[in-house]
């Protein structure tokens, strides 16, 4: 992976051109005084280092890990996650983006937020925190929480990730029980120039979220009953977006890693996979989010590719056989959809046994996602995938996979292992491409609303089995005499039943 020069022009670049206010331009913000460093000044960078991970590295992986992305011809960047694999090293970078640069400045937010009774912007910086551990619990499993951020503790516990989740469920109702709309918030992009409002609501979807995670292995009940029937969620997606630029450090940080020859490469790696092509444009629906989502082939077709091999030895199945994500330097970065949250709703009610609201959310869940895309014929996609009250999980599972496919792969990942689907059928990467000859790619063989077993897989994962956590960052455990050990590839993130 070629890293982006993101960070290092953050704050003199995008910053600077889209949030004037908060910086004095005489002030180097690179080196602020003392008396400068203030929330005005953090919470803006915090907040891109966490979209420069989440939005690049977590969605690569999660892309591939949920069977969205495949491998382009010839080249090899992410032939592993294509393989389902991660290393200790791989994930590195973006642990210690996430960690030494984005918590240990939100913690300063807060810790002066706290100081100044600045509750607006303490549960801003409060549910930025908590939305970047929950990430790295869901990557990890265990990591650093209790203990972490301290510079002189160069060995902190890894506490468990149902320790973590308990604690950040009580870090958003604690900053919430400061919080009341009308409250401002220092300089930000998720919501600028917006008061607490729609802070409250994002703290509120990110609980719901966390709960239903955890609600397959902790009664939670109660506490998700409360939020829905408070019904005080986002009424727009939440999302970085009109805050990027078409230069060098200010693009949505996918496309400057896969898509921007600013970066002085040309590589491709990221096409699309069979198994979300075959499933979107099976022979009984064309869903078009599909085209909204990807462009077509230099074929004029849309054709996905199969995990677990690049296609290197084949004179017929170069780069341009194959259908690109439509990227642009402007695309959001999104932390949670409106439809997330509607299928986390029917997802509630289904377990309740309520199938006319677990019914209507979820129809409502496939409008929104297909309101995100900009795309008419929601309809024709609810009479096409049908909420199914005997096997909701499938239901729900196979069209959040679907419609997480457009704006937020790791999550897609995340409730993948989850919800269990959309599950492996019989079929094997071998049987829809033998690696070596042309003319032996058969899509015709892939099963709608399946997984396959990639054609060369890490052979730590196996057949018919996701990679279920990372191992633990090397930028973490190197010097960490209290690192544990790692669980292994197949090992269940706590949440999963």
């Amino acid at each position: 992976m070629k890293r982006i020069k993101f960070l290092t022009t953050i704050f003199l670049g995008l910053a600077l051109a889209s949030c004037d206010s908060y910086l004095d331009i005489n002030q180097d913000p690179n080196s602020p005084t003392e008396s400068g460093i203030t929330s005005n000044v953090l919470l803006p960078g915090a907040e891109m280092n966490i979209a420069a991970s989440y939005g690049d590295y977590f969605r690569i992986t999660g892309g591939y890990y949920s069977q969205h992305f495949a491998q382009d011809f010839g080249t090899s960047n992410y032939l592993d996650y294509s393989q389902f694999s991660q290393s200790a090293t791989r994930s590195s970078g973006s642990y210690t983006q996430l960690t030494q640069r984005a918590l240990k400045n939100l913690q300063t937010i807060r810790d002066k937020a706290s100081a100044a009774q600045d509750w607006g912007t303490y549960l801003a910086a409060t549910s930025l925190r908590v939305f970047t551990y929950q990430v790295l619990v869901d990557a990890y499993g265990e990591m650093p929480y209790t203990e972490a951020l301290d510079e002189t503790n160069l060995s902190p516990k890894y506490d468990e990730g149902k320790d973590i989740y308990a604690g950040l469920i009580k870090e958003l109702d604690e900053a919430l029980s400061h919080t009341y709309p009308a409250q401002t918030v220092a300089t930000n992009f998720l919501f600028p120039g917006e008061s607490a409002t729609n802070w409250i609501r994002f703290a509120k979807a990110l609980k719901l979220r966390i709960l239903m995670r955890e609600s397959g292995v902790t009664d939670v009940t109660s506490q998700i009953a409360d939020l829905i029937n408070e019904n005080d969620f986002p009424q727009k997606d939440v999302a970085y977006k009109n805050c990027w630029k078409d230069e060098s450090g200010a693009m949505s940080p996918f496309y400057a890693e896969e898509f921007s020859p600013k970066w002085g490469s040309t590589q491709v790696n990221v096409i699309a996979n069979i198994a979300l092509q075959g499933t979107m444009q099976s022979a009984a629906y064309i869903d078009p989010r599909f085209a909204a989502w990807y462009n077509k082939s230099d074929n004029g077709e849309y054709t996905g590719g199969v995990s677990g091999s690049n296609f290197s030895k084949s004179s017929k199945y170069k780069a341009s056989y194959w259908c690109r994500p439509n990227a642009s330097y402007d695309m959001p970065v999104y932390l949670i959809s409106l439809f997330e949250t509607k299928f986390f709703i029917a997802e509630y009610y289904a377990k309740k046994g309520d199938s006319i609201n677990a019914k209507q959310y979820y129809n409502d869940a496939i409008r929104a996602s297909f309101a995100q895309a900009g795309v008419d014929g929601a309809e024709d996609c609810i009479k096409a995938y049908p909420y199914d009250s005997q096997n909701y999980k499938k239901s729900i599972g196979i069209a959040k996979w679907v419609a997480l496919a457009g704006c937020n792969n790791f999550e897609a990942y995340c409730e993948l292992r989850r919800l269990g689907y959309p599950a492996f059928g019989d079929i094997q990467g071998s049987d829809l491409y033998d690696g070596v000859s042309d003319n032996s790619y058969k899509p015709s063989e892939y099963v709608p609303g399946t997984l396959y077993t990639p054609y060369q897989v890490f052979g730590q994962v196996g057949s018919k089995k996701l990679l279920q956590r990372w191992p633990y960052p090397e930028s973490s455990t190197s010097r960490n005499s209290n690192a544990p050990q790692f669980k292994g590839y197949t090992t269940p993130i706590f949440w999963v039943r």
